[in-house]
């Protein structure tokens, strides 16, 4: 069941969400070249302690392994999910970082891609691209409009880039848990899929490649790359529909009402 949410259940997922965005603050400033992936997963758990939040990924099991850390780092050709661990970040280096808390009983889910420098510029391009089809989905995210709606934004938005859509990974409602009805795929066609009506609150999370959209799980059971190694970038924002329009709940500078090419 798809749910819509109260006004006081918007005003908790709001605090959660800013409280999300003050931790992805606080971490970006600190990731350099040589740190390893564990020692960002300690400042990130840190981190969402400090705001009086908890991890939301720390322990999630919805297979066979349970999540080991506090955030998710996926390096180049990684997607989504990547487990942190002793590798240490590079110079040209493509690094997704995917946050989620949870705050008075509501999760917050955000992510974001950044570059190493000197990084190709072909993965400057993809990630300014993946970030643009974000705000691209998040604009179709209005009462009257259906799911299909911001999939077929993100899709016919990277496609004519030359980048690849992962069809098999989605967005998601988000609220009392991490992962609840609509699924929000990054691909589809107008006018179909769950009607989008205010109260509801949705993840919506482009994963876009440089080559195709095919994907693998690796041996740890989580980390998901593409299947012919080429680079990856992801970005996502926690986004309520309302009466005026999308509402970006996981930032630090509030943006209600979006048009289609604000970044």
């Amino acid at each position: 069941m798809i749910a819509v949410r109260e006004g006081w259940e918007l005003d908790v997922m709001r605090s959660a969400g800013r409280k999300l965005a003050e931790v992805v603050a606080r971490v970006t400033e600190r990731v350099a070249v040589g740190m390893t992936t564990k020692e960002i997963d300690a400042i990130t758990e840190d981190a969402i302690l400090a705001v009086g939040a908890k991890p939301a990924f720390k322990g999630y099991k919805p297979g066979k392994v349970a999540y080991p850390a506090s955030i998710c780092i996926s390096i180049n050709e990684q997607v989504v999910h990547g487990v942190p661990g002793k590798r240490r970040l590079h110079e040209g280096d493509l690094v997704s970082l995917d946050f989620g808390l949870v705050y008075g009983g509501y999760y917050a889910d955000t992510a974001f891609t950044l570059l190493i420098p000197p990084g190709d510029p072909l993965d400057q391009a993809l990630l300014d691209g993946t970030r643009e089809a974000l705000y691209v989905g998040v604009a179709q995210a209005r009462h009257g409009r259906r799911v299909g709606d911001i999939g077929y934004a993100i899709e016919n938005y990277v496609t004519p880039l030359g980048f690849g859509v992962v069809t098999d990974m989605v967005g998601h409602g988000i609220g009392r848990r991490l992962h609840e009805e609509p699924s929000v795929p990054n691909y589809g066609r107008k006018d179909t899929g769950a009607p989008l009506v205010p109260g509801m609150v949705i993840a919506i999370e482009p994963m876009i490649t440089r080559g195709g959209g095919e994907i693998k799980t690796l041996a740890d059971h989580w980390t998901v790359a593409t299947k012919d190694n080429s680079r990856s970038a992801h970005f996502e924002h926690t986004v309520a529909i309302t009466p005026k329009g999308p509402e970006i709940l996981t930032t630090l500078d509030p943006v209600p009402l979006l048009q289609p090419n604000i970044r």
